[in-house]
């Protein structure tokens, strides 16, 4: 609604409509490019070359970026880009991927257990659907937090799978209070079968970064209650947090108790539209499985094929974001500064918009230590709560609303107050022009 409301402005401000501003800003959303972000040369390079392979005799071109495009139309069938690769994504790819994770966590990673996608949405599907059985009292329930990423309701419910939400403790930095996850498990039993949790670390829309300890209590809450481990870690090379880093669930998972490491079972996502590279519009993911059964990865495959593949060139992407330049490569200093201020900006960013958030009567917002997002709280008078129960609006959709309206700013509405009196609204913080 909101996002069409903002298209019918501009519109207006085309024709020549008189508003008290000049264009509407959108902060709803995490697309960077769309705010003129400069994208990172090396992978634009080597992605133009292997679109183009005739720009490998182009002398404007760093030698690594030709190495690198070489070596990867050379993983294409026919050197082509236009061509159609396996249903899990080309095995060369894969491979980069699987070493890039060893690299991160010191553990072993296996090419067969990667699986790329149209995107990290995508991938959610794919295995939230092999979970979804039963009827009525006997569905499949996920375990997700509250406030959870905005498109995550949709695709579980698309999948026909129950939503057993999980309340996120604000006023600690929206952090993982695992009395909650019992709470919320306590309370599904009876209405649906739960048989996974979804976590998203750093967080979405939150910017909550969990530390060791908290990861390690959902494992073992996980592994008690014999749930899979949903870990949605697309935001992981966008910590800025002090004293805060990404770790991932694997890398916590395989230094624990071995039996532990040896069968909870764990699906870990990424992206490249929600790394420092942002290039939203290559559509590219991959999920990571571990602990399988060599079954379940079969219907992974089988699931996959029914997507012919994923844009070869995004596979792509994906390779040149997990095995980016190296120190002594003739990209690697622009690749350095290019990635350095992205983050520099968001980290900037951040601050500066918790800093203001929290000087508007009104407005309370808890820090961002990673993410692209804030999700600031909105104290709303009685006025527009009443105005938008009769507009059969929730109040923080309505606050939205009249922001777009009077200010020309579009932002995401919270609706997180079906489950607390709270009302807050969506801001990214990686739309740098916006601030």
């Amino acid at each position: 609604m909101l996002q069409n409301l903002a298209e019918r402005i501009r519109k207006d401000i085309s024709l020549g409509a008189q508003k008290p501003f000049k264009k509407v800003i959108d902060v709803s959303s995490g697309d960077p490019h769309r705010a003129d972000l400069q994208h990172v040369s090396f992978l634009r390079q080597v992605l133009a070359v292997c679109v183009h392979p005739q720009l490998l005799e182009d002398k404007c071109f760093p030698l690594d970026v030709k190495i690198r495009a070489q070596k990867l139309l050379e993983a294409c069938d026919g050197a082509s880009v236009g061509s159609y690769t396996a249903s899990s994504g080309l095995r060369h790819v894969r491979q980069s991927i699987a070493e890039f994770i060893k690299r991160r966590d010191g553990v072993p990673s296996y090419a067969q257990n990667i699986f790329i996608s149209a995107g990290s949405q995508r991938a959610i599907m794919i295995a939230v659907k092999l979970l979804a059985s039963g009827e009525g009292n006997t569905r499949t329930g996920v375990l997700i937090p509250a406030p959870c990423p905005h498109m995550l309701y949709n695709v579980l419910e698309e999948a026909g799978l129950v939503l057993v939400p999980y309340q996120l403790t604000e006023e600690k930095g929206w952090a993982v209070d695992l009395d909650k996850l019992h709470q919320a498990l306590k309370a599904a039993r009876g209405n649906c079968e739960p048989r996974a949790i979804y976590i998203s670390n750093p967080g979405n829309p939150t910017g909550h970064v969990q530390d060791r300890k908290s990861i390690e209590e959902v494992i073992q809450f996980a592994a008690a209650e014999r749930l899979l481990l949903l870990a949605d870690e697309v935001y992981q090379d966008s910590v800025y947090g002090k004293d805060r880093e990404f770790i991932s669930y694997k890398k916590v998972l395989f230094e624990m108790d071995r039996e532990l490491a040896e069968t909870v079972q764990l699906i870990s996502f990424h992206s490249i539209s929600s790394t420092c590279i942002g290039e939203c519009g290559l559509r590219a993911g991959y999920m990571e499985v571990v602990n399988m059964d060599p079954e379940v990865i079969y219907y992974f495959d089988n699931t996959l094929c029914g997507d012919i593949s994923t844009p070869v060139t995004g596979q792509l992407a994906l390779d040149l974001m997990v095995n980016p330049p190296q120190p002594g490569d003739s990209s690697y200093d622009t690749y350095i500064q290019e990635t350095f201020f992205t983050l520099a900006t968001m980290s900037r960013n951040a601050q500066l918009v918790h800093e203001l958030l929290n000087k508007l009567p009104g407005v309370r917002c808890q820090p961002a230590l990673g993410g692209i997002y804030v999700f600031p709280r909105l104290h709303l008078p009685c006025g527009i709560k009443a105005q938008a129960k009769l507009l059969g609006l929730k109040a923080d959709v309505l606050y939205c609303q009249k922001l777009l309206e009077e200010e020309g700013v579009l932002a995401g509405a919270g609706e997180h107050g079906e489950m607390t009196d709270s009302f807050h609204l969506r801001s990214s913080i990686r739309n740098h022009k916006a601030l």
